[in-house]
């Protein structure tokens, strides 16, 4: 039986869902209790199927600032009665207006019951012991009803969270091979429609919305899976063709061509400039720049161009001056841990560490194309590592980038005092190099 009011202060009208609400807070087992603080936690992780925001959340964060236990429980009393100026202060100076619109929120949500006073007033009375004899205000009971269902409700946004986090590492890796698979088939000369199946490879990339939704991701990986198998399937079969015919002049041409070590993974990327074509190479036609990330390359770049960049080839960048690996891995230790198997010996383990930091600081490859090709590769791939020590002081690493080759083609910048500032920061510290 039920002994306090039922309906709400004031003009605000009663509904069937205020009274559902009430009935299951009335439903709480003797012994049932929460953490207060694990169950806030949870409600941030469901937020969106409860049909909150942030701000809600930030004035229900207040609330239970005012409950005195850690662990919600009926013998503890569930009613707290701060003002709204109180809550206020305690929302870090959120507006009365907006606190009272967020309050009548989270009622709507099924998170909290109102239990008004007769005039409407939040307050408390005690007996003669100084216990709280009868409070009025606001109750956290359909919280503590409604404790395993909020942490189900945040048990499924976090595996739907590790789902889709998956899902985007596996479409990741596909790329990636579909990318080097095709490359390495271009490279190696082997016949087949390799262009069109990049075109392919292209369309389904790009036709994938900037915020795709699981379903989305799903087939897209389902199609990218697909297409990696079908390709893996033509270079098997020429693989068998090839040793079937036992032909020893092409496997001798097979190992000659062979490049151990990707350039698309070394040099800034196989692209031409946007709005450029590459030129035709064995009637393959042309292609524009790659876009996009996972891929390491546009496969179709004229061989001319791969040859440039291939080590051994050095570009002075226009005069420009170039300092010993040495001093440049000691005045920018972070590049470090980026080279091969945490070392960098050589300027070709610098040029793929600098790839490597290109892509995680959001540099574009044609910014970095262009800055190798007015520097020097192993210029760039200094500035890369000074870029990279300094990030925390750079708001924008590509446009910085763009701003120094801009600078180097005017014979305005230099990099011997960018690395010496660096050396001055880092104490001159020794680093041993691998």
């Amino acid at each position: 039986m039920h002994t306090g009011s039922v309906t709400p202060f004031g003009r605000r009208s009663m509904t069937l869902g205020m009274l559902a609400n009430q009935v299951m807070a009335r439903e709480i087992k003797p012994d049932q209790s929460v953490d207060k603080w694990k169950l806030f936690r949870a409600l941030c992780e469901a937020k969106a199927l409860l049909g909150i925001g942030d701000r809600a959340l930030a004035v229900l964060n207040s609330l239970l600032t005012f409950y005195p236990k850690n662990e919600l429980a009926q013998e503890n009393g569930l009613v707290v009665f701060p003002s709204n100026i109180q809550l206020s202060l305690r929302t870090h100076g959120m507006a009365e207006q907006t606190v009272r619109r967020h309050l009548a929120a989270l009622v709507e949500a099924g998170l909290l019951v109102r239990k008004d006073s007769p005039n409407g007033k939040r307050y408390v009375r005690r007996d003669s012991a100084g216990e709280i004899d009868e409070a009025f205000g606001f109750s956290l009971a359909p919280l503590l009803a409604r404790a395993e269902e909020i942490e189900q409700l945040a048990a499924a946004v976090m595996a739907e969270r590790l789902h889709v986090q998956r899902l985007r590492e596996r479409i990741t890796l596909c790329r990636r091979d579909i990318a080097k698979l095709i490359e390495a088939a271009v490279e190696e000369e082997i016949p087949g429609d390799w262009q069109g199946l990049y075109r392919e490879f292209r369309d389904l990339i790009e036709g994938l919305p900037r915020s795709p939704t699981t379903a989305q991701l799903e087939l897209l990986l389902d199609e990218l899976t697909a297409l990696r198998t079908d390709i893996l399937n033509r270079l098997e079969n020429q693989v068998k063709s090839t040793k079937q015919r036992g032909n020893a002049n092409y496997i001798e041409r097979h190992i000659q061509n062979s490049n151990p070590e990707s350039i698309s993974e070394l040099e800034p990327s196989f692209e031409t400039k946007q709005g450029a074509t590459a030129e035709p190479d064995n009637d393959r036609g042309s292609l524009t720049a790659a876009k996009g990330r996972g891929e390491t390359g546009h496969p179709f770049a004229q061989k001319e161009e791969e040859q440039s960049r291939r080590p051994g080839v050095r570009n002075d960048g226009g005069g420009l001056k170039s300092f010993p690996l040495g001093l440049v891995l000691q005045a920018c230790p972070e590049i470090l841990a980026y080279g091969p198997d945490g070392l960098i010996g050589n300027w070709r383990d610098l040029m793929a560490a600098a790839v490597i930091v290109r892509s995680m600081l959001g540099v574009s490859p044609s910014a970095y194309e262009e800055a190798a090709n007015v520097m020097g590769p192993e210029n760039a791939a200094t500035v890369m590592a000074c870029i990279l020590e300094r990030g925390g002081h750079i708001n924008s690493a590509g446009g910085y980038l763009r701003d120094l080759t801009r600078r180097s083609e005017k014979g305005e910048f230099a990099i011997g005092p960018m690395l010496m500032a660096l050396l001055k920061a880092n104490g001159q510290g020794r680093l041993k190099v691998g």
